[in-house]
């Protein structure tokens, strides 16, 4: 499909709005690596702002990425987009994280990954920090790295051909000890993923670790990753989603943000394949937002599908707007989560 062959709330996508959507797409994200260096600012509540050298989909073998997120539904769409590419390319994938093993399943697989035939056959497998990075409540970059390294070992031996692991870093800010050795850590897996085909994607909650503590690891990944974000202030978020792809928007959203929402329906619309829309955290919407994303549904040809996710009474504003008739288009009520 072309992108001359559309518009989406009266704005045509062209190679003019394509600039647009390059510098909008990565407009408000996060660097802890480049950023730095590159007229970042500290704003309040300890927020970094800048932009991300890489998006999650750009990632490759022995990369050791640092992502930085906003909110848990910011997290565990990158992480599924992170699994779900590892997993296409018959790579061994390790989540580290804070939910039990059966919660970090359970949402993958709500965002369309096949989790249960990947964990039956060893490819996928989901641990907590506990017995892994962390002894007790102790940590030490010596007893993480061996868990590493000896997860890279096992690989080899199931003979993967690389290996995928993504650690959420939520645990650095309980009351544990040896907190102190972060950087030593992160420098360690940089050391161990050279030549190798094992990457290591770092997570790192912007809202609630300090400048300082990102600043310290940062110069040790080789790249920094966030969704890429379209508008973000204290009403209204609007970035990429990546799993399954689309748009996400959370808030509040009116006639002011057309055309942030404007070029974040462009660029879902560039891409090939199902389009869903995740209005699961939005609150309102007015009039013209909810017309403009019920033109540009109505105006995709071929046969492509659109889910429209959201809360009921923004779905019932959708159905007054016809939406709901449409063909391949399906309104999802969200839960209460």
């Amino acid at each position: 499909m072309s992108v001359d062959d559309h518009r989406v709330g009266g704005v045509a996508v062209n190679g003019a709005l394509q600039l647009e959507l390059d510098r909008y797409g990565r407009a408000v994200s996060v660097d802890v690596h480049c950023g730095w260096r590159r007229s970042c600012r500290v704003g309040g509540g300890g927020r970094v702002t800048g932009s991300a050298d890489a998006q999650i989909t750009d990632l490759t073998v022995s990369d050791h990425a640092c992502l930085t997120f906003g909110e848990p539904e910011e997290l565990l769409d990158l992480t599924a987009a992170f699994v779900r590419d590892g997993l296409s390319g018959g790579l061994k994938v390790i989540w580290l994280g804070d939910r039990t093993p059966a919660q970090a399943v359970s949402e993958l697989a709500r965002r369309g990954i096949a989790m249960e035939p990947a964990v039956a056959r060893g490819q996928m497998a989901a641990v907590e920090p506990e017995g892994s990075l962390l002894s007790g409540q102790a940590f030490t970059a010596d007893h993480a790295m061996e868990w590493l390294t000896g997860q890279m070992t096992a690989c080899r031996g199931e003979r993967f051909p690389g290996l995928r692991v993504a650690v959420d870093m939520s645990w650095a800010l309980r009351p544990v000890t040896g907190i102190e050795q972060l950087p030593q850590f992160e420098e360690s897996v940089a050391a161990a993923l050279a030549g190798t085909t094992v990457s290591v994607l770092c997570q790192y909650d912007r809202e609630r670790f300090d400048p300082v503590t990102l600043a310290s690891v940062a110069a040790f990944h080789t790249r920094s990753v966030a969704a890429a974000t379209y508008h973000a202030d204290a009403v209204l978020r609007i970035c990429r989603q990546y799993a399954p792809p689309g748009i996400r928007l959370a808030g509040e959203i009116d006639y002011l943000a057309e055309e942030p929402l404007s070029l974040a329906l462009a660029e879902a619309i560039r891409l090939d394949g199902g389009i869903t829309i995740n209005m699961a955290d939005l609150a309102f919407i007015d009039a013209s937002c909810a017309r403009m994303i019920a033109e540009a549904v109505r105006g995709l040809n071929g046969s492509r599908t659109v889910v429209l996710r959201c809360h009921p009474a923004i779905a019932a504003r959708f159905a007054l707007l016809g939406a709901a008739d449409l063909p391949r288009v399906s309104l999802v009520i969200a839960d209460d989560r």
